[in-house]
Parts: C-alpha cells; structure tokens; sequence
C-alpha cells in the first residue's frame, strides 16, 4: 500500500498513542454485557477495525486514479462507507447505530430507510473476484455481539482516530494485533488452535526460503501468521514496482474454513501490508485429491494443520479407500502431497504435526510410505514439550519433504530446552532465538549430540515408522509410542517387585 504519515510523531510516540487507543477501546467494551471476555472483544473490534482500514485504502485509491485520469469504482457505496456513517463523533448512536448495524432493514444516517450495513455487506459481489467478494465473506460470518449502541459509538469513535493511510501507524498497529491474537489464543484454551507461536512460524518460513514468484499456500491458514511471515520475508527480495505487484497479485494464498480465523486472518495480512488477501473461506479439504492437476499447485506450503478433529463421511470420500481417516492433519498431509509443484522446480513444503503421525500404523504408515517413496522426507524437527501451551501438551514435529524424489535417508534434528527449563509455559514461550544452531545447520548438516541420520530403507523396513529416538540422548518419554510406554513401565514395574522380593528374603524374620 502507498501510504505518507499524516503526523510526525516518532515510532516511540505512535507505539504509546497507538497503545493507548486500542487499550481504552477494549476498555469500554469490558463495560458492555453482550461481551464476554477477550473471545469476543478481539473478533467485535477486528471488524470495527476492518471497515476503517477498507475506507481509507479506497480514499488513497480513490486519489491515485483521479491522479491517473482513471474511473475508481469503491468496493464499499453511499450510505455504508465508514466516511457515511461512523466518521462523525457525534454520529448516529444507541439503538438507530444498532439497528443500522443489525437488521436487514433499518434507518439510514441520511434518515432514509433502506438495508441495515451487515446485510448491505454480506449482498456485496463481483463478477471477476475483488474485495467485494472478501467483504461479502468475512460478514456473512460476523455478528454484532455488543449490546449497548452507546458503548459502541465510542468504540468506532476511538478506532476513527487511527489512521491506516500512515505507515508507521499501520506497522505499529500490525505489532499490536499479533499481541491480540496471542492474548486471544491464550484465552482461548483447547480452543486455542488456529494461532502458531510466531517462533515456529518465523523458523520454518526461514529454512524453507520462498522466493519472489513462487506461490506460498497456507490450507489451513488459521489468523495467517504463516502468510504474514512469507509475505514479509519476500517483501525484502522485492526491488521494483514489478515486484510489489507480483507478490501483492500472484504469490500469497490461503485456505480457512471457520469464519471467524478467516476474519482474523483478513486483518492480519491487510495490516502487514497484503491488499487483496487470497483467502478461500471453503474447506480446503472438500477437493477430490486425485483431480489436482498442474494448475492447482504450488511451490511452497507451509501450515500447522488441525489435529485430532473429525471430517464429516463426504470428505473423506475426496480420499483413496485405502487411505480414509478421522484424523485431520493424516488428511491434510496427503492433500499437501498432491498440491506440490512437480516442475519445472519441486515443490517444497513444511507442516506441523502431531507426535502420534511419526509413529503411527495403517493408514498413517501407508501415507507415511507414499511420503517416503515418491517424495523426498529430507528432515524431521523434534520440538520439545510445551511449545504449544497451554493449547496443547502434545508433543509436535516439523517435517520438511519436497518433489524432487524419493527419500534417501531421513535427517533428525532435536530441538533442545534452554538450560535448566523442564517445558515451556505462557509466562516462558519458546523465541526465534532458540532456533539459531539449527539454522546454521541446515545448510551444512553434520552428525552431532542434536543431528543423526537414518536411511530410508530402514524406515521403510520398521513399517514406516518415524519415531527415532536420538542415539545420543537419554530416552525421553514424552516421544514415546502409548504401548512402548506402556511396556516399559510395565517392565520398570516387574523389576521393582523383584528387587522387594530380594530386600524381603534377605531381612531377619522375626518369630511370633
């Protein structure tokens, strides 16, 4: 986005105003019944929030083509543009604010009647795909949660004070979401799983180098944290104004099925300076693997799918028989597997997953066994526990396989605790830092207390199991298989009741 700061403030001076902002409009929604929690703030001022983003990008749009001698068509008419209706401080407020927002047929600021703004939104449409499409999406999956009109107008006066056509607010702005979607995560629980901790992110964007004019695809695209770092990582190749276009037009894209990480996700990478998020609001997975053809794929993908959730019956018959599972993330990685590039340069992809996928039998083996033959499984990062706290305490892998062949031999590296740390908690998360030896690895990979490498054949061998421990650490049992852990405690068990049977026969009876 071309944008000038309509204010000379140091980045400093932004941050605290910036800060201070978006703490009191959280502030007065506290205040409000019809919210509970940081659940529903975050999404109630993310769309408040979009609506001022979209107004201001149309009026430097508007004023680049009158510049040009060119017709602007706004995505956003008269009366329903933020200018229309929220601009005003003193503007419409309590219950005609709130029936403008939520009924399908309400009073117009101007006092006409006419369609209520969501349902004004949800009707936009284009013929050839643009940001009407994107708006109509993200509001057929938005509701207007708060209860007082009152407390909303000041709301949408705070967030009227933010300007988006200033860069250095944009850019604070963008920090400031990322802590909101953490925060949100956070409160979110076991609900927690759309949003990746930005280290994990960051890391494996790093290792995985996508290029300015390949396509990067996220299919379970969640808040976008994996497109906002691939976006920001090419942004750096970019030289010419050629370059912005292509990677603003042809480079980034998405899939999120759940309306309100689709929201997120919209926000995300409008405020990281993506325009026209390609994000698909279907399910990623409702494709007949098996008709993915060249024109479908991509250069990289780099995603933490869902686990442990269920597909209903029509999904799993987009799968080979033989390779149907209740298991989301089994699904995702054979959908990740067809939608790799073959040529003219291999695909490459990174995906998060579940310790169970390593060592997992029958379907999951048989997925693992295409991965290992006609893919190239180059590298499996261990993470250590806690990572994803306190969504969940399973233990999670990061596997690195590309389309340049099959699998010669499986690198391992181990992802160490910092000294002294048993886990990791919200209050202590992993950081980027962390990862620096094994960036430095990457490229020059040798044999070490935290690398080791197995051959293929030898995985394929043990019935594609990927579970190796580390020749050089002691047995961890939180990667442990459930019935080897089972078995050795069963074994530790019997060995403890030997040795008190010993200890008993060598103590001194005593007569009664």
């Amino acid at each position: 986005m071309k944008q000038s700061s309509k204010k000379a403030t140091t980045p400093l001076t932004t941050a605290q105003s910036l800060g201070s902002l978006v703490k009191s409009a959280r502030d007065i929604m506290r205040k409000d019944k019809g919210l509970n929690g940081d659940l529903d703030r975050l999404p109630m001022l993310t769309w408040v929030l979009f609506l001022k983003f979209l107004d201001d990008l149309e009026r430097i749009r508007e004023e680049e083509a009158k510049l040009a001698g060119k017709r602007f068509r706004p995505a956003i008419q008269k009366p329903y543009r933020w200018r229309d209706w929220a601009a005003k401080e003193d503007g419409i407020t309590g219950d005609q604010l709130k029936k403008f927002i939520n009924n399908d047929e309400a009073v117009l600021p101007d006092g006409k009647k006419g369609t209520g703004l969501f349902a004004y939104l949800r009707s936009l449409q284009s013929a050839n795909g643009d940001r009407r499409d994107v708006i109509a999406t993200v509001f057929r999956g938005v509701t207007n949660r708060m209860d007082s009109g009152y407390l909303l107008r000041d709301v949408i006066n705070k967030v009227n004070s933010i300007h988006f056509d200033s860069t250095e607010e944009i850019h604070t702005l963008s920090h400031l979401y990322e802590s909101m979607l953490k925060e949100m995560r956070d409160a979110a629980g076991d609900s927690g799983e759309f949003y990746t901790p930005r280290p994990v992110i960051r890391f494996m964007v790093r290792v995985a180098d996508p290029r300015l004019g390949e396509t990067v695809l996220d299919p379970a695209a969640g808040t976008g944290g994996f497109l906002v770092e691939a976006f920001s990582h090419i942004s750096e190749q970019c030289k010419t104004v050629q370059h912005r276009q292509t990677l603003q037009n042809q480079t980034i894209l998405g899939g999120e099925a759940k309306s309100l990480p689709y929201l997120l996700c919209q926000m995300n990478l409008l405020l990281h300076g993506l325009e026209y998020p390609q994000i698909s609001p279907k399910n990623s997975l409702d494709v007949k693997i098996a008709q993915i053809g060249d024109k479908d794929r991509v250069d990289v993908i780099l995603t933490n799918p869902p686990f442990g959730g269920e597909e209903e019956r029509g999904i799993l018959s987009n799968f080979p028989q033989d390779k149907q599972t209740a298991e989301t993330a089994l699904l995702f990685l054979q959908l990740i597997m067809r939608k790799l590039k073959r040529q003219p340069k291999p695909g490459r992809a990174g995906v998060i997953v579940p310790n169970g996928t390593l060592f997992g039998d029958g379907v999951c083996a048989r997925i693992k066994e295409e991965l290992l033959k006609e893919f190239n499984l180059h590298t499996i990062v261990r993470l250590p526990n806690g990572v994803f706290a306190p969504y969940t305490s399973i233990p999670t892998n990061l596997l690195f396989f590309d389309r340049s062949g099959p699998t010669k031999e499986v690198w391992y590296y181990e992802q160490p605790l910092p000294e002294g740390r048993k886990n990791y908690t919200k209050t202590a998360p992993l950081q980027f830092e962390e990862f620096a030896d094994c960036v430095n690895w990457w490229k020059e990979r040798k044999e070490s207390e935290r690398a080791w490498k197995v051959p293929a054949a030898e995985l394929l061998a043990n019935g594609c199991n990927l579970d190796r421990k580390n020749p050089s650490a002691k047995e961890d049992i939180a990667h442990l298989p459930p019935e080897k852990l089972a078995a050795d405690i069963l074994k530790k068990e019997q060995r403890i009741a030997e040795i008190m049977v010993n200890i008993q026969k060598l103590l001194p009876r005593h007569e009664t």
